[in-house]
This record gives C-alpha cells, sequence and structure tokens, in this order.
C-alpha cells in the first residue's frame, strides 16, 4: 500500500503528515498545517477533467474543499495505516461515520443484523432513520444466537462492535465474518476501542469505523470520525455517499487528530497500565463484583483478546455489589473522575450505566446490580485508586 513506509508501525504514524520542503527555501515545518479552504483552482479543464474522472473512479481527487487537501490527505493515510486499509473517509464524529456506512451499503427493503452490544446511538439511528428508509434491522447476541439462522434472502450487512460498548463484550471476528461472507453480507464493525489495538479488516471485516474523538485525540477537545476499507468496490460506494450527503471535516480539528497521533502509543501504553493497577486493587474489593475489560484475565474475552489484539486501553467496566440507584452516590463522591460519556482523552471519567440500557446487552447477566464505566487516564494509578476507595467506602456492606 502507497503509506507503508517500511518502518515500524510507530516510526511510520509519527513521520505521516510532515510537511514538504519549500523547493525555494529548502525549509519546511515538522507537519503539514492546517489547509483551510472552501474553493480549488485547477491550472487547467484538463486538469480539471482529469481530477474528475480520477473521483469518477472512486479515487479521493479533490474538486472542492468538501473534501479537504493535505492535511486531511495526512489523516487519512494515519488511519489507513493504522487499520491497514487502502482506502478511507473522514467525517464530522464517530456517529457520522456509522451513518455514511449504513447509508453507503444499505437501501430501502434490505435487512441488517446489528450485534446487540453496539454503541447506544445506533439504536436511535435505527429508530429515526432505518425504520424511516424501510430497512429493516435485527439485533443478535453474538455469544447466543446462531447467525446463519437469522439470515434472510435481502440481509445485506452484518453490523459489530468488538469489543462491545459498555461491558467490553469480545467477538470471535474471524468466525462472525467468514459466516458472512459465505452468505455475500459486507461486514462493518466499530473499531473505536480497537484503535491500534485490533484489526477488523485483516480479521476478515470489509469496513472498520473509528472515533477519533476518543484516542487518536487523546486531548477530548475535538469530534471526527473516520471508516477505512480495503476492496475497491466498498470504497467506491462509501466515496460516492460521502459526496452525495455533503459530509466534511473541519482542517483544525484534523491538524488536532495529526498531533494527538503523534503520541498515541505511547499513551495507550500509560492508560493500559493504569487501569491493569486500578483493576488488580478493584478486582480484590469486596464493594465489586466483577470487571468487564477483556485484558483482564478472568474477562470471559480474554482469551480472544490475546490471540487478537496487541495491546490494552484504558477503558473498563464495573459492577458494584450495590443497586443502581445506590452507585449514584458513588459516582457524584469521585473527584479525580469527571461524569462524561467519551473516553480516550488523558482525564478519568466516570459513566453512570442506565440499567434500561443493560438489559439489550444478553452479555449481561448481574441483573439488579450497578454498573459504572470508567476511563482510566493519566493520573497516578495511587490517586484513582484512593478516589475510588473513598467513593466506594460510602456504599453499604454486602450482606
Amino acid at each position: 500500500m502507497s503509506h507503508h513506509k517500511g518502518h515500524h508501525r510507530d516510526t511510520d504514524l509519527l513521520h505521516i503528515g510532515s510537511a514538504a520542503f519549500d523547493p525555494a527555501t529548502e525549509c519546511a515545518p515538522v507537519n503539514t498545517p492546517s489547509i483551510r479552504t472552501s474553493t480549488v483552482r485547477f491550472k487547467s479543464l484538463q486538469a480539471l477533467d482529469e481530477v474528475l474522472a480520477k473521483r469518477a473512479s472512486g479515487q479521493p481527487a479533490i474538486t472542492y474543499g468538501i473534501a479537504g487537501l493535505d492535511t486531511h490527505r495526512a489523516l487519512e493515510e494515519v488511519f489507513m495505516t493504522l487499520e491497514n486499509g487502502s482506502y478511507c473517509v473522514l467525517s464530522a464524529s464517530g456517529l457520522a461515520s456509522i451513518h455514511l456506512v449504513f447509508m453507503a451499503t444499505l437501501k430501502s427493503g434490505d435487512h441488517v443484523l446489528i450485534s446487540d452490544n453496539v454503541y447506544g446511538p445506533v439504536r436511535n439511528l435505527n429508530e429515526t432513520l432505518l425504520k424511516k428508509l424501510n430497512i429493516e434491522a435485527t439485533f443478535f447476541s453474538p455469544a447466543h444466537d446462531d447467525l446463519a439462522s437469522l439470515i434472510r434472502p435481502n440481509t445485506r450487512m452484518l453490523y459489530l462492535e468488538s469489543p462491545g460498548s459498555l461491558l467490553m463484550e469480545m467477538l470471535d471476528l474471524p468466525s462472525l465474518a467468514a459466516q458472512a461472507k459465505a452468505h455475500g453480507l459486507v461486514v462493518a464493525v466499530d473499531n473505536t476501542w480497537g484503535t491500534y489495538l485490533y484489526e477488523p479488516l485483516t480479521l476478515g471485516a470489509d469496513i472498520s469505523i473509528i472515533a477519533g474523538t476518543k484516542y487518536v485525540s487523546g486531548h477530548s477537545d475535538l469530534l471526527l470520525g473516520a471508516v477505512v476499507a480495503r476492496e475497491d468496490a466498498i470504497a467506491k460506494q462509501i466515496h460516492q455517499m460521502q459526496y452525495a450527503i455533503g459530509n466534511s471535516v473541519s482542517a483544525d480539528d484534523v491538524w488536532l487528530a495529526l498531533r494527538g497521533v503523534k503520541t498515541l502509543s505511547v499513551r495507550l501504553r500509560e492508560h493500559a497500565r493504569h487501569a491493569k493497577t486500578v483493576s488488580q486493587h478493584l478486582a480484590n474489593h469486596p464493594k465489586v463484583s466483577r470487571i468487564y475489560d477483556p485484558a483482564w484475565s478472568q474477562d470471559p474475552g480474554h482469551e480472544l483478546w490475546q490471540r487478537d489484539c496487541r495491546g490494552a486501553n484504558g477503558l473498563i467496566s464495573v459492577s458494584l455489589n450495590c443497586t443502581p440507584e445506590q452507585a449514584r452516590d458513588f459516582v457524584d463522591r469521585l473527584t479525580l473522575f469527571g461524569i462524561g460519556f467519551s473516553w480516550g482523552g488523558f482525564e478519568s471519567l466516570v459513566q453512570w450505566v442506565n440499567p434500561s440500557v443493560l438489559e439489550n446487552h444478553r452479555y449481561w447477566t448481574e441483573h439488579g446490580k450497578a454498573v459504572v464505566r470508567l476511563h482510566i487516564g493519566l493520573e497516578q494509578p495511587e490517586d484513582l485508586i484512593a478516589d475510588l476507595d473513598q467513593a466506594l467506602s460510602i456504599l453499604p456492606d454486602p450482606a
């Protein structure tokens, strides 16, 4: 692939986006600057015709600012390197990327199979958009349902998230993808958790979706998504839909994401180290029932994680030996964990998980207990543990 430089991937990620030398001054900034534009000029009509022909063939040729310029091309190359893909399109958020994939691959009358552990807003996308377009979705449990029995003549796509949202359920992606391919289905995977750590395209998927808002950004200061593919036919569908819906991303946000990429591997190692330290402590706490994290040795998905992933991050979920209502007091008492829905930044966050949402996940078996999702940030683990302990102290002792 054109973006492969023959070095370790970490080395390539540091150098992607380096600015070219000015031929007159023979100088260059380290990074490509944020190139903002709405209008693109062409030297001649022949040059314009050549670019239009490239775009018509599905190549990311530039005819207007909506597709971006050098800054955008650099970040696209980053995502292709991370995902082992050959085509990438950026979008305004992770959810916008999900929307783009559904619109590019499905039409009225189609049926899609969606794993029941996916990012919650996908269910809202189904209710507010897919149903109106006469696209039917079936949510299924990869651990409990027979995939082949759910495939219909009009089934067109298998949509997965691995590890799953909230409970980090690890899926056997190679097996699921092989079953889907045997029936001619497109396989799309939300790989936001797996940024840098997991390669769905290598494991059998056709499309990988990433919220660059999270670990690629690393600083909680931008919204951005990406869709990566390898097959030309699928890439062309996504490319055409991008232009049809007017998808666009700020050059400044792209530049910030490029900045974040430079420290991605280092940050992830620290997040994972801190999360492991916190998990080791919580696993022995009497008020903690279970840790949900495939990198945790006692997690049911640990063997799949060992087989398919190259590392971990700072995201874990914890079930507590208390009711969801009692857990609200625990969340409010935390001082170093901000209450928020996102993750992937430098800071620690906590999300109180609504039990009604968990009921959609058949992987969930601890009914009646509370679940909180923790993003373990770059603060010293000892300080985070002390904060968790003081908050846990207000919960009632388990019976």
